[in-house]
């Protein structure tokens, strides 16, 4: 019986030492880094993609699922609130593209500046509204641009000798109100990646610039842009992807409710109205599916211009 126990002993330890070995083996070891990673792609990101893929081609109702081929993107091509809803998120990307990089990168080379002074104070103030929470901000925002004499910018309209403006209930205010939002919440967050990218750059290219008689102009044209290609290139992807899925921002702003004429809805707003308020899962899904295949298509083709598939020589 003793020698049996320790022929069995024996094998337990030889199943852990090969455990182990295995574990702690360089060709296996990059592997299991990597599983965490490679497991939480499969499970939140292809497989809701691809079930969201199929219920575009089915109308799904409560414990029913059938199929209907093209039928739901049919309907979104001659679905004009959709539509508005695209051109209200692309209004939104853009205007987000031409405020969130370039005056970022400016404050970011202003506060990177040797002549600056309590740098850690102005990154600490940029970056706090990132930590608000965008219902809290929302609401802020809201009552900013109220309706009321009182209210916030209306206050500094009356100041200025202008009309009060009912912000939230006019499209191009809307939008103004949608831009004011989203520069608050994000400035301070492209301001500290064009801050990381300047850090990255040598100085002695500065100071040969210096010795050729560059002017500051010219070292930020000719040193800095180029220098900063990774880190813009970053940021316009980034930023591309949050303008097209913006929906708290608006959802907040009109509380929850749906906007004068739409001028707050957005393509997942809309996709939340759909599949959320109105049930149709199916349609919220080819919505869903176009989104994803515009955000690609602009993301390819910025990333293409850029150069960023060249093979370097």
């Amino acid at each position: 019986m003793s020698g049996r126990k320790t022929v069995q002993v024996q094998q337990q330890e030889e199943k852990k030492f090969n455990i182990r070995k295995l574990l702690y083996s360089q060709k296996i070891a990059p592997y299991v880094f990597i599983l965490p990673f490679v497991l939480t792609f499969l499970i939140f990101w292809l497989f809701p993609l691809a079930k969201a893929g199929v219920m575009s081609f089915q109308e799904v109702l409560p414990g029913q699922t059938s199929f209907v081929g093209i039928k739901n993107y049919s309907k979104l091509a001659g679905d004009n609130i959709f539509k508005i809803a695209l051109w209200n998120s692309l209004k939104y990307m853009i205007g987000t593209l031409i405020l969130l990089i370039p005056i970022p990168m400016l404050l970011a080379y202003m506060i990177n500046s040797k002549l600056m002074s309590a740098k850690e104070m102005f990154k600490s103030v940029f970056f706090v509204p990132i930590l608000t929470s965008i219902v809290v901000a929302g609401t802020i925002f809201r009552l900013m641009f109220g309706e009321m004499d009182s209210a916030f910018m209306n206050s500094i309209m009356n100041a200025l000798g202008l009309e009060p403006v009912k912000w939230l209930k006019n499209s191009f205010t809307a939008y103004v109100a949608l831009l004011f939002l989203a520069c608050w919440r994000w400035m301070g967050v492209n301001m500290l990646y064009f801050i990381s990218g300047l850090n990255g750059i040598p100085t002695e290219l500065y100071e040969s610039a210096s010795i050729d008689g560059a002017s500051s102009f010219k070292k930020f044209i000719y040193v800095t842009l180029p220098m900063l290609k990774p880190t813009i290139t970053y940021v316009l992807t980034i930023s591309i992807y949050g303008g097209l899925a913006m929906f708290t921002e608006s959802y907040m702003l009109w509380a929850g409710k749906d906007s004068p004429q739409n001028i707050g809805l957005t393509i997942v707003g809309y996709l939340y109205r759909q599949g959320i308020q109105k049930n149709e899962m199916g349609y919220a899904a080819a919505v869903g599916v176009i989104l994803l295949a515009i955000t690609m298509i602009i993301n390819i083709a910025q990333l293409t211009f850029s150069g960023m598939f060249k093979k370097e020589d």
